[in-house]
């Protein structure tokens, strides 16, 4: 990269046009005068004489290098190298039928919570570049969407194809936070982490939340819980018998208690979601916690390169000093 350390000297260019021009109206003064011009024209016409014509551009072209000498241009070589020491990551979503509850809003439209939630997870990816993030889905049953990565493009396409409907219906919070710890079981890092979000009770799979908190605790695996959706009753679409897709208000119950109890088990916090402004709030305040450490060493080597303009300039000034000594000198 090529800088300039000052560039106001740039403003000097603006004089010399006004030189050229001053020059040009001023017009040159007759060194000798003729009565008949047409042994004037015919020498004007000879290669040498045109030459001679120009020689006074020389000293405005020589001040021009010398204005950008003067500016003192810099060649930048520059080197960064970060180390960062990530966190690993597994994001947990439940895609339960529940998910499609229609009890978020977005630009004051209603939308289901699955789709508000891969929105703000996708957000949360892209502001942990240097982490490697799993993820998986979970509904009466967990399995992996995304093992570990690096390759967050990739695991955003994932999360994308995340939708509710698949396998049984039911919650198996247990399992899923027992898949989650043992994806991190065997990774090194020093930082482990499960972020698990759900909107109903444990109510299938053979493991309790409790005792895969245990099992997350006893290999250092921090849990974060989140609760999302209203308290009471929300609108859930149901397709009836004749096909047709309804809307009906349905109890919605979350168990908070245990996942406060799991949190608290694995020096975690819980938090509770209940539209979409709390829910990106909650996904904030977890990437502020869990920080990625991060070492920044910036080389710098600065080059000058004030002689490449300055040293031609010159010369350009003593063949102009040679040339009005010689044959393209003016008549006195």
């Amino acid at each position: 990269m090529i800088r300039f350390l000052q560039p106001e000297w740039f403003w000097a260019w603006t004089v010399l046009p006004l030189i050229v021009l001053w020059r040009g109206r001023r017009g040159p003064v007759a060194a000798v005068e003729y009565s008949d011009i047409s042994l004037a024209r015919d020498i004007a016409r000879r290669t040498r004489s045109r030459i001679g014509g120009v020689v006074w551009l020389l000293p405005i072209i020589a001040a021009a290098l010398m204005i950008v000498g003067l500016a003192r241009p810099q060649r930048m070589h520059s080197r960064t190298e970060v180390t960062a020491n990530g966190i690993d990551i597994v994001l947990g979503l439940d895609v339960s039928g529940s998910m499609q509850a229609l009890d978020f809003t977005v630009d004051n439209y209603r939308v289901n919570r699955i789709a508000v939630v891969k929105s703000v997870v996708s957000k949360f990816i892209d502001e942990r570049p240097n982490d490697r993030i799993g993820l998986i889905a979970f509904a009466a049953s967990p399995y992996i969407v995304s093992p570990l990565t690096l390759d967050h493009d990739w695991l955003l396409q994932n999360l994308e194809r995340i939708n509710v409907g698949i396998g049984d219906d039911g919650t198996a919070i247990g399992s899923a936070i027992a898949a989650a710890v043992n994806h991190l079981r065997t990774t090194t890092a020093k930082s482990k982490v499960v972020i698990l979000l759900t909107d109903g009770v444990n109510n299938s799979g053979k493991i309790s939340p409790l005792a895969a908190a245990e099992a997350a605790r006893a290999l250092g695996v921090k849990v974060y819980t989140i609760g999302v959706g209203v308290r009471g009753k929300a609108p859930i679409p149901v397709r009836d018998e004749a096909g047709k897709i309804r809307v009906i208000m349905a109890n919605v119950d979350i168990d908070e208690k245990t996942l406060q109890a799991v949190a608290s088990e694995t020096g975690g916090l819980f938090y509770r979601a209940t539209d979409t402004d709390s829910l990106q709030k909650i996904y904030e305040q977890i990437n502020h916690y869990e920080t990625s450490a991060q070492a920044v060493q910036k080389f710098e080597h600065v080059e000058e390169l004030y002689r490449w303009p300055l040293f031609p300039s010159l010369g350009l000034l003593g063949l102009g000093v040679v040339l009005q000594q010689t044959r393209f000198r003016r008549l006195p």
